[in-house]
């Protein structure tokens, strides 16, 4: 059997049906194994990174393994950004890259390059993978390939990286005879599940149980974990309403009257005040960063008896100190945890939901108080989840848009929205809604600023070519926003290189071949109307003022609570059940 059809083979075993990818001479072995099959199809993306990125939106919409492959040398380098990404929000994806011919490779040799196109993709791409390896041996390509596949899935998920050069891509091998990591001592060592001791989950419940003002915060480990059913029971049983943090926006729905919002550097202001008042914080699989926190983690849930849930024990007691701390995996968590409260007699919580409640009413989010009908990005967002009930993913990139709708967008319980956190890449959204769409079967919406949208502008002959069902919303102030309202604050409004003139977006639009629309006020309805009912892709431009601001914002050395624009200190101070922290001045 020809090594390369036998990677493909094993691909599809594990249950992928699209390998996203732009071609190059290192990789034609292994496309060409995926040209004879009609259970497998290549989607040829028009860059590199949008493929990295398109494979981690498919393993986040259907719970699989993402797939992505590129050539040697410039192909596998612009793969690193969608790597990063997966490695930093926890997805289970394997990158295949090609590489030399064993022959003409350097190896240790005190060269820079003896092949063409020769780059060491292993060594580079290691510190942002779980697993990197080149296989330079074809009786070893299912030992390794069994142990990648492995290691992304398993524990804290992430990527992995096998560099397969082009000889042992064509190599013919003996599939019956080739060594598997599952007969192997490595493996046996790797897959002893943790375990926590009954009377660490004695002291849960009971302070489960005691707690008058309990509240929970899930972060991306939850649908990391695929445990979403597992916590909508848990809320159900307990009572306890819920925060998020933006990775865990799309864990509950947010119809749910349990929810309360996100929490962190953005997040909603009900939301802040309500964490900072709780007196017993659940953190379901989220690492605590300080966009979250906020730059006085000292502060963060000071008045509650804070447990941590995590599968990756790095992650405990890193930022901030838990006074209970779970290094176990949330299946195995929700699995005992709604064993134990099978049958939990609520306590009266009145006074504390109709406190979040209070909050909710008294605080909504808008950026700005609008006179007329212009363009309030808040509003604009409540208004798009309204009309977005068909919708199956919503996919958001970097930058203003992103806390707008992170902020207003209501999700239903089907709906998936996918960010990209930790990496935080411009450029993620248009790719990521191809793999979205293609994973699930379902419509994408992307919401995407004017300068992030550019970055990967040319998926949109992708998205036309295979005609996905997907809309595009691009939000346009003709600026960087994110850090040109940074400017304004911290650099006297010298806006360097954030405001710049931007194209015509429906010219390009329309030279793809996208139905395209422009809202220019909130009276526009029946734009946003017509994009909706289009077929197929669309194109919607949404015109806002150059200043527009996201709002609340938390700045630095200011406790979660304490967002700009800032309430009076007495009006705080009544919102809050317990002390304020002392003011402290913020570094210049």
């Amino acid at each position: 059997m020809k090594l390369s059809d036998y990677v493909i083979d094993v691909l599809h075993k594990e249950g992928v049906s699209h390998v996203f990818e732009f071609i190059g001479g290192a990789i034609v072995h292994l496309l060409d194994s995926v040209s004879f099959r009609n259970d497998m199809e290549c989607v040829s993306v028009r860059h590199e990174q949008a493929g990295a990125f398109a494979a981690e939106a498919y393993a986040r919409m259907n719970g699989k393994l993402g797939v992505a492959m590129a050539t040697s040398g410039p192909g596998a380098l612009n793969l690193l950004t969608g790597i990063g990404s997966c490695f930093f929000d926890s997805v289970p994806c394997l990158f295949i890259t090609g590489q030399v011919n064993t022959y003409e490779y350097k190896f240790d040799r005190p060269v820079r390059q003896i092949g063409f196109q020769e780059t060491d993709i292993v060594e580079v791409s290691r510190s942002l993978t779980k697993y990197a390896e080149m296989v330079t041996e074809p009786s070893k390509i299912r030992y390794h390939l069994e142990k990648a596949i492995y290691i992304a899935q398993s524990g804290r998920p992430g990527p992995v990286l096998l560099d397969i050069p082009m000889n042992i891509q064509r190599a013919e091998i003996e599939p019956e005879q080739l060594e598997s990591f599952f007969d192997s001592e490595e493996y046996v060592q790797d897959s002893k599940p943790a375990a926590v001791a009954e009377e660490t989950w004695a002291l849960f419940e009971q302070k489960v149980r005691e707690a008058k003002r309990p509240l929970i915060l899930v972060g991306g480990g939850i649908r990391s974990s695929s445990t979403t059913a597992e916590l909508k029971q848990f809320i159900d049983r307990t009572g306890i309403p819920v925060v998020s943090s933006l990775m865990g926006l799309d864990s509950v729905s947010h119809h749910d009257d349990q929810y309360a919002g996100m929490i962190g550097s953005y997040g909603n202001r009900y939301s802040n005040l309500a964490l900072a008042n709780c007196d017993l914080l659940l953190i379901l699989g989220s690492r605590l960063d300080s966009r979250q926190t906020g730059t006085r983690p000292d502060t963060f849930a000071r008045a509650a008896v804070r447990i941590h849930v995590d599968v990756d024990t790095h992650e405990l007691n890193s930022k901030v100190s838990a006074d209970l701390a779970l290094p176990i995996d949330l299946k195995a968590f929700f699995q005992k945890a709604n064993t134990l409260f099978d049958h939990f007699e609520r306590p009266d919580r009145t006074e504390w939901l109709n406190f979040i409640e209070q909050l909710k009413t008294s605080y909504p989010t808008y950026s700005f108080t609008p006179e007329g009908e212009e363009i309030e990005p808040n509003r604009f967002m409540e208004l798009l989840s309204a009309r977005s009930q068909k919708i199956g993913a919503i996919c958001l990139d970097v930058g203003q848009h992103q806390m707008w709708a992170s902020q207003s967008f209501k999700l239903f319980g089907h709906q998936r929205l996918l960010n990209s956190g930790g990496m935080g890449a411009m450029g993620f959204a248009l790719p990521a809604a191809i793999g979205a769409s293609l994973s699930a079967g379902v419509e994408a919406l992307v919401i995407a600023g004017d300068g992030g949208i550019q970055l990967n502008i040319q998926e949109l002959d992708t998205i036309k070519r295979l005609n996905l069902p997907v809309k595009i919303v691009v939000l346009n102030n003709n600026s960087l926003g994110m850090v040109r309202q940074f400017q304004d604050l911290y650099f006297d409004g010298r806006q360097q290189s954030t405001v710049n003139p931007n194209p015509d977006f429906i010219r390009i639009a329309e030279a793809y071949d996208f139905p395209s629309y422009k809202m220019n006020s909130m009276d526009d309805l029946a734009q946003i109307d017509e994009f909706f009912s289009t077929e197929g892709p669309a194109f919607l431009e949404v015109l806002l003022e150059k200043k527009t601001e996201v709002h609340p914002k938390l700045v630095v050395n200011r406790p979660i609570e304490d967002m700009y624009p800032y309430l009076d200190r007495e009006e705080l101070k009544q919102r809050m059940l317990i002390e304020l922290v002392e003011e402290m001045d913020i570094p210049k």
